[in-house]
């Protein structure tokens, strides 16, 4: 393997950045609570999210467009998915399996738990209804998905792609992608503002978080 960082690094940025998502979920719920949005709930930083909605309008093809992109991080997972279902088949074992293949496969379990999580817990609603109905904002699950995905494309290319012109060709397509996805998402308004840093602290913190482990794991 090409990639090497030291050990344990980033994991108590991550921790962190766990922390301060934690910290803005509760602000979210207290600060500034009104009624707004077509579903008529409550929402935190309510002045500041009705005024930044109305800035932006509500633009559903952006919306579409980003909701069938949504596939794309999709893909790179499953695409993990059969090169550790592949090592193990050809190496007779999922011990055999590369360490951080396998921690990879626990970190997207542990983003769907978060997904499901806050699907369940609904801080907040959309703005907009979608289709009729009323539903959950906070966090961006789109951004989410995402911001915690697109890295480790980014982290395993760095890793296992020798061709430095192919290397570099994927991480800048990651980067624009995500980058195009998280604007996109903001001015489609279907989000209030405050759902973007939530989704940005939670990825950012768990994908830190694996990187330093799977370094460690380098180490030994």
């Amino acid at each position: 393997m090409r990639y090497r960082r030291s050990r344990g690094s980033g994991i108590w940025t991550g921790i962190i950045l766990l922390a301060l998502f934690a910290v803005w979920t509760v602000l979210i719920q207290y600060v500034d609570v009104q009624i707004a949005g077509e579903s008529q709930t409550e929402l935190g930083f309510a002045t500041v999210n009705t005024r930044f909605h109305d800035l932006t309008g509500v633009h559903m093809e952006i919306y579409d467009l980003t909701d069938m992109l949504h596939l794309v991080p999709l893909a790179v997972c499953a695409c993990f998915g059969i090169l550790g279902l592949v090592q193990m088949i050809r190496r007779k074992g999922m011990s055999k399996v590369d360490k951080d293949i396998l921690l990879l496969g626990v970190y997207y379990i542990l983003v769907i738990l978060a997904y499901l999580l806050f699907d369940a817990l609904r801080i907040n609603y959309r703005p907009v209804l979608i289709e009729g109905k009323a539903e959950p904002s906070y966090p961006s699950s789109t951004t989410l998905l995402v911001l915690s995905v697109m890295p480790t494309l980014v982290y395993q290319a760095n890793r296992r792609l020798p061709n430095v012109g192919l290397r570099i060709t994927v991480i800048v397509l990651a980067v624009l992608f995500s980058a195009f996805m998280v604007i996109g998402r903001i001015v489609s308004g279907v989000h209030w503002l405050t759902d973007f840093p939530g989704a940005i602290f939670l990825s950012a913190g768990l994908f830190l978080i694996y990187r330093g482990v799977a370094d460690k794991f380098d180490s030994q």
